[in-house]
């Protein structure tokens, strides 16, 4: 429900609200959050809270290190597994400096204006997340070991998935927060799951994707295990990605989405490190239906860029390299961006590669770009783009870069 501020603040006093939840997420994506009392939260809305952000990883350091975050009422959320008397509920923060002016590393400024821009130019874009994860056995400690929760494969039920309540209990806990799951089931890995979205506007989407990493943990701790969203946990099985699917309605009634596969190509090279942030990423990049190669095709799982079977308002395309340890604020701006660059430039849509590219043989293979074999590789590749340059701010490349 999109609440005024004034609305948060007579839900705070009308639902005994004893904890409000300031959150927001460092350049990684990864979330944090300032608890306030109710008596603080109209200095909240009017000026922000002072943090630290020397303190968080990639927002600078001890000079000029006083940031304020100042919540957006309409993302109010109570979180259901708090108590019911003195609840407590959260909201994203926008992420500002003394001035008022906005925090150039606050990913969701970045989604934001990208957001406006394809608005500005009449393109609406829509996003929906399949995010996998991997349960793991804790021990005597709560600490997480290497033991999946179960060993069943893709699509089990019960008995052998055993992962059936926990998610389960992660989608009714979702739906209580406002975010609707399309599905859910257990993956090809032993203890691996994955959760699936509706589509909604690009920040929302992007907000409920961090607040699902949030909800799986919190769930799993619950049940006594632990939510793993590492890119391969498990050498030799299938890693977890973050597939993100993709639509876009322009102002006419022309078809946007080949320009917009066609710059998503063009530039998916330069955002690899945004999309895949960590060494372990590279480890599943290229096998276990996670794509090597710059291609795209309608229904193949083997290709960068995924076209289902699809009519009408469910019709999209899916992007298979991602994994679950992008930062979303970032990887969903990037594409508007990459999208609207294709229609602006009417990219030509490459051909189809309507061939497994697991096992295609060599010679076959070494007609295709590939994406980036390493961190390494991404970083350089990154940190040289013009288009990169011109829409992130120079202290996110750093971040991401170690420029």
């Amino acid at each position: 429900m999109n609440y005024t501020a004034q609305e948060v603040m007579q839900y705070v006093q009308e639902e005994n609200v004893k904890f409000i939840r300031l959150a927001f997420c460092d350049v990684y994506g990864r979330q944090k959050n300032l608890s306030i009392m109710p008596g603080e939260l109209r200095r909240a809305f009017e000026s922000g809270m002072a943090f630290d952000a020397s303190a968080i990883t990639g927002f600078g350091g001890e000079v000029r290190s006083d940031l304020f975050l100042r919540p957006d009422p309409t993302t109010l959320s109570a979180l259901p597994w708090r108590p019911e008397n003195g609840r407590v509920v959260r909201m994203f923060c926008d992420i500002i400096r003394p001035d008022g002016s906005a925090f150039e590393a606050d990913a969701r400024q970045l989604l934001k204006r990208a957001q406006a821009e394809a608005t500005r130019r009449g393109y609406a874009f829509s996003f929906g997340a399949e995010m996998e994860f991997y349960l793991f056995r804790t021990d005597e400690n709560g600490m997480p070991t290497n033991q999946p929760y179960d060993r069943a494969g893709y699509m089990d039920i019960a008995p052998d998935d055993r992962g059936e309540n926990v998610r389960r209990e992660i989608c009714l806990t979702l739906e209580q927060m406002g975010i609707r799951p399309e599905s859910s089931h257990h993956e090809e890995g032993p203890g691996q799951n994955e959760i699936d979205f509706r589509y909604s506007a690009p920040m929302k989407a992007a907000d409920d994707a961090v607040t699902f990493r949030s909800v799986v943990k919190t769930i799993a701790a619950s049940n006594g295990l632990w939510a793993d969203f590492s890119p391969k946990p498990i050498s030799g099985a299938p890693g977890s990605g973050l597939h993100i699917n993709l639509s876009v309605h322009g102002p006419d009634e022309s078809d946007p989405m080949p320009q917009v596969i066609a710059g998503m190509m063009e530039h998916i090279y330069n955002m690899t490190a945004f999309f895949n942030p960590c060494q372990e990423s590279y480890l599943r990049l290229g096998s276990s239906k996670a794509p090597g190669f710059i291609t795209w095709s309608s229904e193949n799982r083997s290709q960068l860029i995924r076209v289902p079977a699809a009519e009408g308002e469910y019709r999209r395309v899916e992007l298979r390299s991602p994994d679950p340890t992008a930062n979303p604020y970032i990887a969903f701006a990037l594409l508007i961006y990459a999208g609207l660059d294709g229609i602006q430039r009417a990219l030509p849509l490459p051909p189809s590669t309507d061939l497994n590219l697991y096992g295609a043989p060599e010679e076959q293979l070494a007609a295709f770009r590939r994406l980036p074999a390493s961190l390494e590789e991404a970083r350089a590749a990154a940190a040289s783009s013009a288009f990169i340059r011109q829409y992130l701010p120079a202290a996110l490349l750093a971040a991401y870069t170690g420029g």
